[in-house]
């Protein structure tokens, strides 16, 4: 799959603009994945890579925190011929608000559940967050919002729904506050389980970035907003 980020903590491109969040478009599956904090970057940073958001059909978010759901409003305002995939820890009276600004909102509970064909959610875990799994004929793929159940622990369980191994993930692995002990262990873990592929970005710190570098070598993909990834 192609991984275009619209919205990260960082960019090294001068015409898009960074803010804390994360949202990135997978477009062979026109699907949105989150919405970082702020709707009128997000579209700004959309229309300059050269992605139209009309044309997306699915919007996954990982979990209900500000800086993944601050754009919300702003893409269903433009396109509210939209797929919602959510988890089941939104309030209740978001999700009432929502169903009638959108074409379907799915809600999805503790258990790992198929949404469309070859793309999967982990199920809620820790109570507050999902992430997407994508089965490709080279392997799994990730894409994770901010990991607070744990980066290791969401691939140990997409790697059980699948029986494969994991090739790539992508997103916030909130690592920002680690110590580097603690990171070189997340890293060692995923690098154990078969990870061939990682863009820790969003939540997961400079720090981090730089021993995932050192661990997963030519593995290792940079985030920030306007990259293009296809691992």
């Amino acid at each position: 799959m192609t991984y275009k980020i619209l919205f990260d903590n960082y960019t090294s491109h001068p015409d898009l603009k960074a803010l804390w969040g994360f949202s990135c478009y997978i477009p062979e599956l026109k699907l949105l994945f989150d919405t970082g904090s702020n709707g009128r970057v997000l579209l700004q940073n959309a229309q300059k890579m050269g992605i139209d958001l009309k044309e997306a059909r699915y919007l996954f978010i990982s979990h209900p925190h500000w800086d993944h759901i601050g754009g919300l409003d702003s893409v269903l305002e433009i396109n509210p011929d939209l797929t919602l995939f959510i988890p089941n820890s939104f309030s209740p009276r978001l999700v009432e608000d929502l169903k009638p600004q959108c074409k379907e909102v799915v809600a999805v509970g503790e258990e790992p559940r198929k949404l469309l064909e070859g793309v999967h959610s982990t199920g809620v875990m820790g109570g507050v967050e999902h992430s997407l799994v994508l089965d490709t004929p080279k392997g799994l793929e990730v894409v994770v919002g901010c990991s607070h159940p744990g980066v290791v622990k969401i691939a140990k369980r997409a790697m059980s729904m699948e029986d494969r191994t994991i090739r790539y993930i992508i997103g916030g692995f909130h690592l920002f506050e680690r110590r580097d002990e603690f990171i070189e262990r997340v890293a060692h873990g995923l690098k154990s389980l078969g990870v061939a592929c990682i863009t820790p970005t969003h939540c997961s710190g400079k720090r981090a970035a730089q021993i995932f570098t050192q661990i997963f070598g030519q593995g290792y993909k940079r985030g920030g907003v306007g990259e293009i990834i296809a691992c």
